[in-house]
């Protein structure tokens, strides 16, 4: 899990660079029907704070049932493209380094302990088999690949 943490951080900063250097103009731009820079760190925004309450609650909990969410009407709602681009970084590192401290600190049993039943081939970014039990360290995994899948969206 230390590696993991250390790349999770290096992730962020990472990201926070070199969302930093794109022009706030550049990130409002977005090919048809796709979302703009923005709106894709906003929406990340949206999984790490729900992410973030679901990552809290597993831990007292022996199922990983977790509550889904309209993606496309959170970004539309929020309207991320009128916010300004660099309050939506900052949002976006200091949420994710509080994902990292909450994950730094969980108990061994709670990260690594099988859960079943589960939703996660509804609410994760890689599904896993309803009938197959899961933990809540693969979520929090999974959690950091999609994280870095739209970073890749943005920076190609």
């Amino acid at each position: 899990m230390d590696q993991f943490l250390a790349d999770f951080r290096q992730t962020i900063e990472d990201g926070r660079n070199r969302l930093l250097a794109i022009p706030a103009e550049d990130a409002r731009a977005s090919a048809p029907g796709k979302w703009s820079p923005k709106q894709i760190i906003g929406h990340l925004i949206d999984s790490a704070a729900n992410n973030h309450q679901r990552f809290v609650r597993a831990q007292s909990t022996s199922d990983l049932i977790c509550q889904g969410y309209e993606q496309d009407a959170w970004v539309d709602t929020q309207k991320y493209n009128e916010a300004s681009w660099s309050d939506i970084i900052d949002l976006w590192t200091a949420y994710n380094r509080h994902l990292a401290h909450v994950v730094s600190v969980m108990d061994e049993d709670a990260l690594t302990r099988q859960r079943s039943p589960h939703n996660l081939d509804k609410v994760a970014f890689t599904s896993v088999p309803k009938e197959t039990p899961t933990t809540l360290e693969y979520f929090i995994r999974d959690y950091v690949d999609h994280l870095k899948h739209h970073l890749r969206q943005i920076f190609g």
